[in-house]
């Protein structure tokens, strides 16, 4: 996937990278000319934001609320519907230990999404099989 050269602009997203990048079979992509971070093809975190110093999760809108609730100072939602459904904006600046922990929410969110997927899916052929 091609990836765009100058996303933090003047901001430093190299810990929100590295920190992505940690997550057990994390890579890296490309998007609508951003770079995101996927696990088995999906995304959890983008830096479609990057050059405003803003990083993206992907979580729930329980997730997403109790970030909000928890650090209204690096966090909100992202503008319009994405935000609504939880998609959350981060400050890459945000202490490592922050970073982390609302990655690893993310990374683990979308985890759980395709366990569930794979296993409605196992369930479905199942069905099929037996009747």
């Amino acid at each position: 996937m091609k990836k765009r050269a100058d996303v933090a602009g003047s901001h430093d997203v190299s810990a929100y990278r590295r920190l992505a990048l940690a997550m057990p079979g994390a890579v890296e992509g490309a998007h609508m000319d951003a770079v995101d971070f996927r696990i088995n093809e999906k995304i959890f975190a983008t830096l479609a934001y990057g050059a405003k110093g803003l990083g993206t999760l992907k979580l729930s809108v329980e997730q997403q609320a109790l970030f909000l609730e928890e650090a209204p100072e690096y966090f909100s939602a992202a503008p319009g519907g994405w935000g609504r459904m939880g998609m959350t904006l981060v400050r890459v600046d945000a202490p490592e230990s922050v970073l982390a922990g609302a990655l690893s929410t993310a990374y683990h969110y979308v985890l759980a999404k395709q366990a569930v997927k794979k296993s409605v899916g196992k369930k479905r052929v199942g069905a099929k099989k037996k009747a």
